[in-house]
């Protein structure tokens, strides 16, 4: 397959960035040794698919040491991993203001306190209302109010130990400009949030959702998807989309036979999400992102994977998931408007149809960059597996109830 890719006018369509992809990384670079990135690294020859795939490393990095990326193009790949980087790198340390209080002072002077007990940690009590903290500012994005967040729910600061928090990089984003920051951090929620609703529902209702995504009838959805079937492997696309509306997808790529056989490691077959309100977006985010998790296991840099996983036999579901026959693509796509404003009200008016009425951004960066860092909660929402205390939210309890 060709390794053209859209450019120009064409690649914004594409894209929700309000500048090139060139034009952002000239504008970060200055910042990536300052904040401990000393190598970027173009890997997707490492694989036979060719779909662009980088890595950033951050050697002395309190989180995770090599950050990845995945785009249409290189340059795509190569800012996704940089930013991706950068983002970590902030949310470790982040100079923000905070307070140290309790939530009971806090509320008792008029304001808002969100204690977010869906991310408290495995073997910790939630914040009580007497608990001292330190507290950060964010912003409800429906009412617009402030609403202070416990700092430690932000943080991805692997050193500290006994964190009351669990600590992901769940809802965390980067952007141009904090408004495109505060919307793929809260794509991310939903799709994350989707991914834990679609893996309870029963294994005929996860199979049922497959598609086939030439179905889709998009250039680039088909070059990607040209060059897996080229390499000789098999993509599987499952539209997880949930009750909230926004379209979301999984894709699963495999070796041919792997659905076929017993023998079948766990990191022969990859698997990547995606979402946005345009479901050709939320497909090529969910594929590329497939073949970036492939690459994670080809090059065996990610330090957050353990030797043990290379023995792993695949699980029998996910060998299923391969075996999936596709139908065709049921999605109306409406009028693609472009436009971050519009975009994001319209996630936030799916969002409250499906009364979810709280969502907080909290910024981790005040201008002092040429980019913005954010944290999103959304804490209707379901959460990816981790060590929680709990494992599962309201949504997600329904769903298993109502496949008893």
């Amino acid at each position: 397959m060709a390794e053209t890719a859209p450019s120009g006018d064409t690649q914004q369509c594409y894209s929700d960035r309000i500048c090139s992809p060139e034009v952002t990384f000239e504008a970060i670079r200055p910042y990536l040794a300052p904040l401990g990135v000393t190598r970027l690294a173009r890997v997707t020859g490492l694989d036979r698919i060719g779909i662009p795939v980088w890595n950033a490393v951050v050697p002395n990095s309190r989180s995770i040491v090599i950050n990845q990326g995945k785009g249409i193009r290189d340059i795509d790949a190569r800012v996704s991993a940089a930013m991706e980087a950068l983002e970590r790198a902030i949310a470790c340390a982040p100079e923000i203001d905070t307070v140290t209080s309790t939530r009971g002072k806090l509320i008792a002077a008029g304001a808002k306190a969100e204690p977010l007990i869906c991310l408290t940690a495995a073997g910790h009590q939630d914040l009580g209302d007497g608990d001292e903290t330190a507290w950060a500012q964010g912003r409800d994005l429906f009412s617009g109010d402030e609403v202070w967040v416990p700092l430690d729910a932000a943080l991805l600061d692997r050193t500290v130990e006994n964190c009351r928090y669990w600590q992901s990089s769940d809802g965390l984003a980067s952007g141009n400009t904090l408004d495109e920051a505060i919307f793929h951090g809260l794509l991310e929620r939903i799709e994350r949030d989707a991914e834990t609703l679609w893996k309870i529902t029963s294994p005929a209702g996860r199979l049922s959702c497959c598609i086939d995504p030439h179905s889709l009838a998009d250039p680039v959805v088909d070059d990607l998807c040209g060059r897996i079937e080229d390499a000789g492997l098999v993509i599987r696309l499952f539209d997880i989309t949930s009750d909230i509306a926004i379209p979301c997808f999984v894709a699963i790529i495999g070796p041919r036979m792997a659905g076929k056989t017993a023998q079948c490691r766990f990191v022969e077959v990859a698997q990547g999400n995606g979402a946005h309100p345009h479901p050709v977006r939320a497909a090529i985010r969910a594929i590329t992102e497939a073949a970036q998790s492939r690459l994670t296991f080809i090059s065996g840099a990610r330090d957050d994977i353990f030797p043990e996983t290379f023995l792993r036999p695949l699980p029998e579901d996910t060998r299923q998931l391969l075996e999936a026959d596709p139908g065709p693509a049921d999605i109306a796509r409406g009028t693609e408007k472009r436009g971050l404003a519009h975009l994001m009200s319209r996630v936030l008016e799916k969002l409250e149809s499906a009364r979810i009425t709280s969502a907080i951004a909290l910024p981790l960066t005040h201008g002092e960059y040429p980019f913005a860092v954010c944290k999103v909660f959304v804490p209707g929402l379901e959460n990816p597996e981790g060590k929680r205390r709990r494992r599962f939210g309201p949504r997600a309890i329904s769903r298993s109830l109502a496949f008893r």
